[in-house]
């Protein structure tokens, strides 16, 4: 099998621009944690980005979300 020798380079890690969210919550907004399901587990997720550990309890992923709007 020939290399494909026409393919340009690919781009260095640093020159590409990482995807950002639309909006950069504030320093001042407040929290809003909720969990979701993602196939058996089920995880904790905040307005602000954060999200906990995947966990088959939602008891416990509802406790992360607890745990993280309360400080």
């Amino acid at each position: 099998m020939d290399p494909h020798t026409e393919a340009p380079p690919a781009p260095l890690p640093d020159s590409v621009a990482l995807p950002r969210p639309a909006e950069e919550p504030s320093a001042d907004d407040t929290h809003t944690a909720d969990t979701t399901e993602r196939g058996s587990f089920c995880l904790a997720v905040c307005t602000c980005g954060w999200r906990g550990p995947a966990r088959r309890s939602r008891d416990l992923a509802r406790k992360d979300a607890a745990g993280h709007t309360a400080g």
